[in-house]
């Protein structure tokens, strides 16, 4: 099994799943602006796409987008207890996947993280960001995760989180989201992948300002 990832993207949440499974794979580095392989592969020709994560599987087909990464390997690795058993817990898993992906990661904190999007465009991502973790808020005000117990969708939200302080979103505004990643943020699987990741992610911008 292989998984291309880039430093600090969303990517970040695969890695995580991988650890609380304790699943072994194999990590392979994308430059996210180059689209080529830390071993020089062209990385177009991996995924069309040339977006991270990708997941080259034991069979070796290839299976993109986040959410249905994540639920892959949590199918994979039912032990972990990553997804719940239940058909209707699972649908809502589902739907907070839905939501993180679209709502959260590519409304929000793609515009607010890209520095080619102009002014205005971040001001109305920025506009999007107060409902959507208003809505967060009041969930988490009232749950420990998104789900029932802990899962994927809450390490994609982990995940997503992250980034923004980096996007100048302060979640001090919403004080049940920032508890929950700080909360979040000290499982081991979930340390031990930013740990590993942010190094990367310092590694490889010290390259390119070289």
């Amino acid at each position: 099994m292989e998984l291309f990832f880039s430093p600090m993207a969303c990517s970040l949440a695969s890695r995580t799943v991988l650890y609380e499974a304790g699943a072994e794979a194999r990590f392979t580095q994308v430059d996210g602006r180059a689209k080529r392989t830390r071993d020089g592969r062209d990385y177009w020709q991996i995924n069309p796409m040339g977006q991270v994560p990708a997941l080259r599987t034991p069979e070796g087909w290839l299976l993109t987008e986040n959410a249905a990464v994540l639920q892959y390997l949590a199918e994979a690795w039912p032990a972990a207890g990553l997804l719940p058993a239940d058909a209707g817990a699972r649908a809502r898993v589902r739907q907070w996947l839905a939501f993180i992906g679209t709502e959260l990661h590519k409304a929000v904190f793609v515009p607010l993280l890209d520095p080619k999007a102009p002014a205005d465009v971040k001001a109305y991502a920025m506009e999007k960001a107060a409902l959507r973790l208003s809505v967060l808020e009041a969930h988490l005000q009232a749950h420990e995760h998104l789900e029932g117990d802990y899962g994927v969708a809450d390490i994609y939200l982990a995940v997503v989180l992250n980034w923004a302080p980096y996007a100048g979103v302060d979640l001090a505004r919403w004080p049940a989201v920032l508890a929950y990643h700080r909360r979040i943020g000290q499982r081991e699987a979930v340390a031990r992948a930013l740990r590993e990741e942010f190094a990367l992610y310092q590694e490889e911008q010290r390259q390119r300002a070289a």
